[in-house]
C-alpha cells in the first residue's frame, strides 16, 4: 500500500471549523418541526446489508459497520472475547503496526472508533466528504476490518490492562450491584456471561484470529452510511469495506429469549455509605409488539427525569435519592428493564419500599390521562433533537439496519407513540412486568448503617 500524502493540519482545522458551523446551526433549529431523513436499502455485491442516508448540509461522512459478533458469542470460559478482538483493529493491519495506524489517522485527519455490545461490533469513521481524504479514511477502515494482526505483544498489554482495569471496578459498589444484577437477570443466558480475571487470562491470540474470521464476514456485516456523498459513491463505499472481509459463510446463531427469573433480593456487602440498588427483569427485544406502550410508560414511571413517578415520589416527597431512574434496553433478545437509585444506607429498606410501592401502584392503575398526554408530547417533540447532527442520524440509522427494522422506524416512531392509550400502557406493565420476577440488588450501604448503629440517638 503506498504511503499517503501528509495533509494532516488542514483537514483537522477543516473539521473543526465545520463542527463549529454545526454547533451554531443546531441554536436556530425548530425542534418540533420533524422529518425523518429517508433511508436507501440495498445488499452490496459482497452480501453485506447497507443503508444510506444522502446529507449535504456539511462536509463530512459518517460511516459504520456493524457485526453481528457481539459478546453474546463469548464462550463462558473466555468471556471478553468479542471486546479484545475487536479493540485490537487498531493495533495492527495489514504492513501496518500500531503506529504506523495512528500516524495514518492522524494524516487524513478522520476519526476512527468502535465498540462492542451483546450483539454487535463496530468500527465507525468520520472524515470530511471530500474525495483525498475521504478515500483515504476508507482504504484504511477496509484494511482494519480485513487483515487486523492482533501482535502478541500489544494482546498482552490490553490483557494486563483489561485486568487492572477489573480489579479496580471491582472495589466499587456501583460494578459489584452491575454485573450480579446482570448475572442474576439473564442467568443461564449469554447476556448473562461476565468477564473475569481468568476468562481474559485465557483468551489467547489464535482465539482472536479464529474469531475475526467467523463473525466478521460480509454476511454478518451492516454499513451505515450517512453525509455528502451521493449513491453511487455509498455503493462503492460500502463494496470496499466489505469485499476483503473473511471467506467465511457463518452467521450469528439465533439466541434464545432469556428465562424470567424467580424474585430474589440480593445483598452485597461495602463499607460504602451509600447503598446502591438496582431492581429488575428481562424486558423487551428490538422488536417487541409491547414496544411503544413499554417505551411511553416507561416515560411516566422513571425515564422522564424530574417529571416522572419516581423521581417525585423517591426524590421530591421522601428525599431518598439525588437521582432514580428505569429504563428498557432492548436488544436482539430481550434486554433488561431496571430501575436504579443510590441512598444512604441507612434508609435503603425505605427507599426500595416507595420504589416498590409506586412501581406497584403503576402497574395496577397505568398512568393518568394527563401524565400520559404529557409523556406522548414531550417524546414527539424532542424526537427531532435525537436526529439532529450526522452522528445521531448515523446512530438511529445503524440501528435500524442491524436490527433489519421497518425502513420507515424514524417516520412511524412518533406516530406510534402518540397512538398509545392509558389501557395499552396498563396492560403491557401488568402483563410484563411482574413482582414474582424482579431481582434486586443491594450493593454497600454499610458504612452508613453501621455508623448510625453507632451513633448515640440524642447525636443523629
Amino acid at each position: 500500500m503506498p504511503p499517503l500524502k501528509s495533509h494532516a493540519a488542514s483537514p483537522i482545522a477543516r473539521l473543526r471549523r465545520t463542527l463549529f458551523t454545526l454547533a451554531a446551526g443546531l441554536l436556530l433549529l425548530d425542534t418540533p418541526a420533524f422529518a425523518a431523513p429517508p433511508i436507501v436499502q440495498w445488499t452490496a455485491p459482497s452480501g453485506a446489508r447497507v443503508n444510506f442516508v444522502e446529507s449535504r448540509a456539511l462536509p463530512l461522512l459518517d460511516i459504520q459497520i456493524d457485526f453481528a459478533a457481539g459478546s453474546a458469542l463469548d464462550p463462558a470460559d473466555k468471556a471478553g472475547l468479542a471486546g479484545l478482538t475487536r479493540g485490537l483493529f487498531e493495533a495492527g493491519a495489514g504492513t501496518l503496526d500500531e503506529q504506523g495506524i495512528s500516524d495514518r489517522i492522524a494524516d487524513i485527519g478522520a476519526q476512527i472508533g468502535g465498540s462492542t455490545d451483546n450483539d454487535r461490533s463496530s468500527l465507525s469513521i468520520r472524515s470530511l466528504s471530500s474525495a483525498s481524504e475521504r478515500d483515504a479514511a476508507v482504504e484504511l477502515a477496509a484494511l482494519l476490518l480485513s487483515q487486523p494482526t492482533f501482535p502478541a505483544a500489544i494482546l498482552e498489554r490490553e490483557r494486563t490492562r483489561a485486568i487492572a482495569g477489573l480489579r479496580e471496578a471491582l472495589t466499587k459498589p456501583a460494578t459489584l450491584a452491575a454485573r450480579s444484577f446482570n448475572q442474576a437477570l439473564f442467568a443461564g443466558h449469554p447476556y448473562g456471561t461476565t468477564t473475569t480475571e481468568a476468562s481474559l487470562k485465557a483468551i489467547a491470540r489464535e482465539d482472536l484470529s479464529a474469531f475475526h474470521r467467523r463473525y466478521f464476514n460480509a454476511a454478518n456485516a451492516s454499513v451505515t452510511i450517512v453525509g455528502d456523498i451521493d449513491r453511487a459513491g455509498a455503493e462503492r463505499i460500502a463494496q470496499q469495506l466489505t469485499q476483503a472481509l473473511p471467506d467465511s459463510a457463518a452467521t450469528t446463531p439465533s439466541l434464545p429469549q432469556p428465562k424470567l427469573p424467580a424474585a430474589e433480593v440480593i445483598r452485597i456487602p461495602h463499607p460504602s455509605a451509600q447503598a446502591h440498588i438496582l431492581v429488575g427483569q428481562p424486558g423487551l427485544s428490538r422488536e417487541d409488539p409491547d414496544y411503544f406502550p413499554l417505551l411511553v410508560g416507561n416515560y411516566i414511571l422513571g425515564g422522564g427525569g424530574f417529571v416522572s413517578r419516581l423521581t417525585h415520589e423517591v426524590r421530591e416527597k421522601r428525599g431518598f435519592a439525588y437521582s432514580v431512574y428505569s429504563y428498557f434496553a432492548p436488544q436482539r433478545v430481550a434486554g433488561p428493564f431496571q430501575i436504579g437509585l443510590q441512598t444512604r444506607g441507612s434508609q435503603t429498606e425505605d427507599a426500595l419500599k416507595v420504589v416498590r410501592q409506586t412501581l406497584d401502584t403503576f402497574i395496577a392503575e397505568g398512568p393518568t390521562e394527563a401524565e400520559l398526554q404529557a409523556a406522548r408530547d414531550n417524546m414527539i417533540n424532542g424526537f427531532g433533537l435525537r436526529l439532529d447532527s450526522n452522528r445521531k442520524i448515523l446512530d438511529h440509522i445503524a440501528m435500524i439496519g442491524f436490527y433489519q427494522l421497518r425502513p420507515d422506524w424514524l417516520d412511524h416512531y412518533p406516530q406510534a407513540v402518540a397512538a398509545v392509550t392509558r389501557e395499552q400502557v396498563q396492560d403491557a406493565f401488568a402483563r410484563r412486568i411482574r413482582p414474582a420476577h424482579l431481582i434486586t440488588v443491594i450493593a454497600g450501604g454499610d458504612g452508613d448503617t453501621a455508623a448510625a448503629a453507632t451513633t448515640p440517638r440524642a447525636a443523629r
